[in-house]
């Protein structure tokens, strides 16, 4: 069977399993002592091993087998969990996941072997177990050797659909020839209802039965239950000459399979009326008694199995009930993202449609009536766009937890790495943002917190001596404030030395030392944020690589979002990321600047205000306008468009914007009014112009270009 199929599949649950161990084990080696955190890690060993012999990854497959080996051991109280073992795992999910991206890249899990964890694994284990552990022999294979039950053992109730299976002369007389040789058994398989791949595991029941018999039938077929084309059951008839308990134990050792039932199959359902002919050749009646023979004395008594005809109706009923009652359905359904992109696709050719009839409303080309039906039609068309719109945002929006989860374990490791006990804590992991805006944030805030892990966090002797903890404390806090999600990542370490960081620029030559001297705080902290800026003495693969806080500023940039820095020498830093909540269709106040029209995206907006020329005042040159207690620096767009200016102004439409705590005010011609927008790519049409971040299609088919905020303050 190709289980190629299964590749995505298998990716996405792998990843699931990694961050679900790693979760764990971090909370194993705070309490080690913790049952249920333990059986969680058997649990996610136990299924990586299952998906990873499904798809035939076979080291995989044996280095989850023997972590699976030694939490049997750790559940059995036979071990104890102890700081040298956490490193063991933590090496194996790293190989793991070594063993995944060679899978992700190539669709093969490569030839590292790790023998070396392996090795480590197994020294836990006490002398038998460890015996076992070291045998490479598969575990489904350990598993049936193990099971003791005798052949006849009377079975448990369930299912017996084997019973019940069609048969066809060529199945009848495939199984009445082994039978002569061999006994036949019957197996219904029932899978989990949660399964996702439910052909792979009836695949490998088929493996592991052909281990020790013969498959002679199934129900469905066998290329329906390669194609799923079957609920949670199949069964099979089999020929064996092996013990009928250990196939059971085989088949039961195959992850997320629910129950298995077996029985002796009756002669009954075999046996052909013009068998005896072909037995005796030449048709003679003692043959033919012969031939019969089997098909009396195969009939179990009453008190071992039940007789054929009450069988049938013993597993039907079981079936009627089933049907009678509402099934149960899965909750979830995984969905490619691209799918998803080309829904949000569609509505935002619906939303532009929509903008399109808004613009012919206003024309006034219609008559009065009807330009009241087209008016009410228009308004219940952006009711049903604007919930499509939501609706499909809610299916792309995903917990910023999926980014961030990896974090704890990064902490630890630079921990013992740097030598500096330090602790991350995170809060409001469960905050959402679209899918393509997580997908891309994660690395920024890698490095934000590696800067505070090396950069912020001092030395344990240091804070002693300076009143503090010897552990560093790390966070990181996620939260929703209006169109946009702001996450904090900050430290108690010694802050940010302004002092030094103005020094490193006067050297580098990006400021005077007499400009040097006129610079606050937050202009001086700026300076990190230059390309190749950077404050570590040693060139570490930790962080003073060249390549820092600029490229967090750029990525976040490129998101539609900003960052900020605050600061207090000796207390820690705190820096700020502001991102949008998505990225393809926003609420936008449409402006006219020099008879061409812009988009401004709401969010970004503060305020609206007419101003007198008589208002502006000048500090060190540049215009600026005192308003409510803030001195608010202005910016003509005309100036920065290239457009002449409009001469014999005297009142001045100011578009009030923010970019964090600061604000600015766009000079501007005209207002248009607030519009849902969808964003379009330019590409890199016009990419050297930074203050454009992309267009629309406006509703009479023109395109106005969207001003990027965060480029033009």
């Amino acid at each position: 069977m190709d289980v190629s199929q299964y590749l995505d599949i298998f990716i996405d649950e792998t990843n699931e399993h990694i961050q679900s161990l790693s979760d764990n084990i971090m909370v194993l080696e705070k309490e080690p002592e913790n049952k249920d955190t333990i059986n969680e890690i058997f649990r996610a060993a136990h299924s990586l091993k299952g998906m990873a012999g499904t798809m035939g990854f076979k080291r995989m497959q044996r280095l989850t087998h023997d972590m699976e080996n030694v939490f049997s051991e750790v559940r059995n109280d036979t071990i104890k969990i102890d700081s040298g073992m956490i490193d063991t795992l933590f090496q194996c999910l790293d190989a793991i996941e070594n063993y995944l991206a060679s899978v992700k890249a190539t669709s093969d899990e490569g030839t590292e072997d790790n023998e070396h964890i392996i090795e480590k694994l197994n020294s836990y284990l006490p002398g038998a177990a460890n015996a076992a552990a070291k045998d490479k022999a598969p575990a489904a294979e350990t598993k049936a050797e193990e099971a003791p039950a005798p052949a006849e053992a009377p079975e448990e109730e369930g299912n017996r659909a084997y019973l019940e299976m069609p048969l066809d002369d060529a199945a009848k007389d495939a199984i009445g020839d082994a039978a002569l040789s061999s006994k036949i058994y019957g197996f219904t398989v029932s899978i989990q209802k949660d399964c996702l791949l439910k052909a792979a595991r009836a695949f490998l029941v088929f493996k592991a039965v052909e281990d020790s018999g013969e498959i002679l039938a199934y129900n469905p077929s066998s290329q329906d239950i390669e194609d799923e084309k079957f609920d949670l059951d199949f069964s099979i008839i089999i020929s064996t000459k092996e013990d009928v308990a250990k196939i059971k134990a085989a088949i039961e050792s195959v992850s997320e399979i629910e129950k298995v039932v077996y029985g002796e199959i009756p002669a009954s359902m075999y046996s052909r009326d013009d068998a005896a002919g072909a037995v005796s050749g030449d048709g003679g009646e003692e043959e033919k008694q012969v031939s019969d023979a089997p098909e009396s004395s195969a009939v179990v008594p009453a008190s071992k199995n039940e007789p054929s005809e009450a069988a049938h109706q013993k597993s039907s009923a079981p079936a009627q009930k089933k049907a009678a009652g509402k099934p149960v359905t899965a909750r979830t359904v995984r969905v490619d993202i691209e799918k998803l992109d080309a829904l949000m696709n569609q509505v935002s050719e619906l939303i532009i449609a929509k903008n399109s009839l808004v613009s012919i409303s206003d024309s006034g080309s219609v008559t009065s009536t009807e330009g009241q039906q087209l008016h009410e039609q228009i308004e219940y068309l952006e009711r049903i766009t604007t919930t499509l719109h939501e609706s499909v945002m809610k299916v792309r929006m995903v917990p910023i937890e999926s980014t961030v989860n990896k974090f704890p374990r990064m902490i630890r490791d630079l921990s013992r790495k740097l030598n500096k006990p330090m602790d991350l804590v995170m809060t409001g992991e469960d905050t959402e943002l679209d899918r393509t805006v997580v997908d891309q944030i994660g690395d920024p805030l890698q490095h934000l917190l590696r800067n505070s892990a090396d950069h912020g966090i001092e030395d344990p002797d240091v804070r002693e001596k300076a009143g503090k903890p010897r552990q560093g404390n790390i966070f990181l806090n996620a939260f929703q404030e209006g169109n946009n999600v702001i996450i904090q990542v900050g430290d108690d370490g010694g802050g940010i030395d302004t002092d030094a960081v103005k020094a490193k620029a006067i050297s580098r030559g990006l400021v005077s030392e007499e400009d040097a001297e006129k610079l606050s705080q937050k202009e001086i902290i700026d300076f990190l944020f230059n390309p190749g800026f950077s404050m570590s003495k040693t060139i570490t693969d930790i962080s003073g690589r060249g390549v820092g806080l600029d490229v967090v500023k750029s990525n976040v940039e490129a998101l539609g979002g900003d960052v900020t820095v605050k600061s207090t020498l000796g207390q820690g830093s705190t820096f700020t990321v502001r991102l949008p909540l998505t990225l393809a269709i926003i609420q936008a106040l449409m402006v006219e600047i020099a008879d061409e029209k812009y988009a401004i995206a709401l969010a970004s907006i503060s305020n609206i205000e007419n101003i007198s020329v008589k208002e502006i005042k000048y500090v060190e040159a540049n215009e600026v306008i005192h308003l409510r207690g803030r001195v608010i620096p202005l910016i003509r767009m005309r100036n920065v468009l290239d457009c002449p200016e409009k001469e014999d102004e005297e009142n001045l439409t100011v578009v009030i914007v923010s970019k964090g705590d600061n604000l600015a005010g766009l000079i501007v011609d005209n207002l248009i009014g607030q519009q849902e927008i969808v964003i379009k790519s330019i590409g890199k049409v016009i990419d050297s112009n930074k203050i454009i971040s992309g267009a629309t299609i406006l509703g009479d088919g023109e395109v106005a270009m969207i001003l990027d905020i965060n480029a033009l303050m």
